[in-house]
């Protein structure tokens, strides 16, 4: 497996679809990031308010619920912000105006590192098939990375507001069918965890099951590159 280009050291926007995502797909080198000192922001596109099978579960009180445990988990991860964008989950849309808000993240905080979920992983063996918001919350990042953050003439209101054109330098895609980098995760992949746990709502069955089922894909990966844990990813080198 390939290396990833020339290690970042900048501010990390993070960009899912749900509010535990991050935690699933990239909870182990998002925490290493922040703990080696790294800026790392996670901007969630959707409010979550479907993730329950409970036909009588409030939406709105769920959406609530589901911030609350965002910001608990993004404190054990050592985030330095979250931030949720109020969208319906299910309809995540890809156009001009829902990238608006990814793009005026990317220039905010000053992004050198983009992470998002592979868009163009659709099927998992024959096991699943990939959420549509985590396709489109995939393409939406890549779309406000480039061109548009870094061009003047995308979201032009924002340099009248006073913010200026960010180039992303790198791009970390998980929950690819293509990776070409693993990172080694060693001492972060109980952080990982605690996070996921922090949201309760979503554990029906308590984080046992996820536990064991990342922890395995967390130690395979792990084991070739001769470390205890790793995540992969698929790593383009804009730079």
């Amino acid at each position: 497996m390939a290396e990833a280009g020339r290690p970042q050291t900048g501010p990390v926007l993070a960009v899912f679809a749900h509010p535990d995502d991050a935690e699933i797909c990239a909870g182990g080198v998002l925490a290493k990031w922040a703990a080696a000192g790294r800026e790392v922001h996670l901007l969630i596109l959707t409010n979550g308010d479907r993730g329950s099978g409970d036909a009588a579960r409030d939406r709105a009180e769920l959406a609530t619920t589901r911030a609350a445990e965002t910001s608990a988990a993004a404190v054990l991860l050592g985030l330095a912000s979250t931030r949720i964008i109020q969208n319906h989950d299910g309809e995540l849309q890809n156009t001009h105006e829902s990238r608006e808000p990814v793009v005026r993240r990317i220039r905010e905080v000053g992004a050198e590192t983009l992470l998002s979920c592979d868009p163009t992983a659709v099927f998992f063996e024959n096991r699943y098939y990939n959420h549509s918001d985590h396709r489109t919350a995939g393409w939406m990042a890549l779309d406000a990375a480039f061109p548009a953050s870094g061009n003047p003439h995308f979201v032009p209101e924002h340099l009248e507001q006073g913010l200026e054109v960010r180039d992303v330098h790198d791009v970390w895609l998980g929950w690819t069918n293509e990776p070409n980098h693993a990172e080694d995760i060693s001492g972060f992949f109980q952080t990982k965890i605690d996070a996921l746990a922090a949201h309760d709502s979503q554990l029906s069955e308590g984080i046992r099951f996820f536990e064991e089922f990342l922890g395995e894909d967390a130690a395979r990966e792990g084991k070739k590159l001769g470390v205890q844990h790793a995540e992969t990813f698929r790593v383009l080198d804009l730079s």
